[in-house]
């Protein structure tokens, strides 16, 4: 089955009928205890971690009031080169108030409206400031002992010219630690709270609950790669997790080639851009451990060699699902033999954060992604695709919060080509 296209329109859709949209107005939902307590504690960290103006400060206080009795209004022009399509994209919820809106926009809309009130755009791009840098560091600092534990000391064979005749284990169990790293995202929790780095990946694996693991590796080990992308999630643990996965990929001459797809501003407190790969490598270059040292000279080695590709897009600040990828996005996407999709975030834009029935499988969602797939991601918010009736069920009975509370997780696999043969 090909993939379907509205009429007069470059964008692919879902092979299946749409559903809503979460919206923030239903009631004991997540997404309205989102916006009535966790963004306004972010605002709270906002203005304790920086030293913002008086200006800053009092439209930092306004957004938050704003929240409770406030409407959806245009971005102003701030010096943003995404200010006319977010006009684009406030259009259709202009006016409303922060309960009437779909979740994702919302919560896109917010930290877009955060950069705004503290003038980042009006910097120039070498100055701006960061206003999650603090928490991202600190998440960093934290997370340095779980990090020399997990980075691994890799065959020196790896780094010859003949091909590492690796073994799928080794694979599965850094998809493992990609997946589990997901759970440090700091709009959940604090840098501070260490106790949420887990380091002992294999013993979750009954909690993940779509594992094609195997699959993965038994795709990966049939032949050489030109290239792989990765749409990548949170700084932090997660992306040392994400990088580990990345270098032994690329050490082992499974692919020639990755591309890192980072957000090209601040969003989601924790969420990577190019500067937070650029800060990770040099924190971790100068580490008391050799072996980080090394993992972090390999890496920036790649960089230097064209291995290894960092890329910002706006589209992957939008609000919007993926399957209103610009064109030219998904021809990049097309052109990769596997797409990584990492994170909460990423995976509720590719279901469009709707109401899917969770039993739906996820290729009748993504059908749409031009390449074939791989989601990573622990359960924070109310969307899932792939499950079984009986596993909803028992989560139903055993762990009545198992949607949000990130103790869940998924490792999809959706072969595109495959699908579409």
């Amino acid at each position: 089955m090909g993939r379907k296209m509205a009429p007069h329109s470059s964008f692919e859709y879902p092979h299946l009928p749409i559903p809503p949209a979460l919206m923030v107005s239903e009631p004991n939902s997540f997404a309205q205890y989102t916006i009535r307590k966790r963004l306004p504690a972010i605002i709270q960290q906002v203005t304790a971690d920086n030293s913002l103006s008086q200006s800053a400060l009092a439209n930092l206080k306004a957004l938050a009031t704003e929240l409770f009795d406030g409407i959806i209004r245009p971005i102003q022009a701030d010096g943003g080169t995404d200010v006319a399509a977010w006009s684009i994209y406030v259009e259709p919820f202009e006016g409303n108030s922060w309960l009437d809106i779909p979740f994702y926009f919302a919560e896109a809309y917010f930290y877009r409206r955060i950069l705004e009130a503290i003038g980042y755009f009006q910097a120039h791009p070498d100055h701006r400031s960061d206003p999650f840098a603090q928490q991202k560091h600190l998440g960093l600092e934290t997370a340095l002992e779980a990090i020399r534990v997990i980075t691994p000391t890799p065959d020196p064979t790896m780094q010859g010219s003949v091909p590492y005749n690796w073994q799928p284990g080794e694979l599965i169990r850094l998809l493992y630690l990609a997946l589990w790293g997901n759970r440090l995202d700091l709009s959940l929790w604090s840098a501070g709270e260490s106790s949420r780095i887990r380091t002992q990946v294999e013993q979750d694996e009954v909690n993940i609950l779509v594992n094609h693991s195997d699959l993965i590796g038994n795709q990966l080990s049939q032949t050489q790669s030109e290239r792989f992308d990765f749409i990548v999630d949170n700084a932090g643990f997660e992306l040392v997790s994400d990088l580990i996965l990345v270098d032994f990929l690329l050490s082992a001459q499974i692919v020639e080639t990755f591309v890192l797809h980072l957000k090209p501003y601040p969003i989601f407190v924790s969420d990577a851009m190019i500067a937070d790969v650029h800060h990770t490598l040099a924190v971790l270059a100068v580490d008391q451990n050799e072996a980080v040292r090394s993992f972090a000279a390999r890496l920036r080695n790649f960089i230097t060699k064209g291995r290894l590709t960092l890329q910002g897009n706006f589209f992957w600040s939008a609000p919007l699902p993926f399957w209103k990828m610009p064109l030219g996005l998904r021809q990049e996407l097309a052109q990769s033999q596997l797409v990584f999709v990492k994170g909460d975030a990423n995976y509720r834009r590719l279901l469009g954060d709707c109401h899917w029935a969770f039993t739906t499988p996820l290729e009748d969602i993504a059908s749409y992604i031009p390449a074939p797939l791989v989601a990573l991601r622990t359960l924070k918010s109310e969307v899932v695709a792939g499950l079984s009736l009986e596993q909803i069920d028992r989560l139903d009975k055993e762990d009545p919060q198992w949607l949000i509370n990130g103790q869940w997780g998924l490792i999809h696999f959706v072969n595109s080509s495959e699908r579409d043969s």
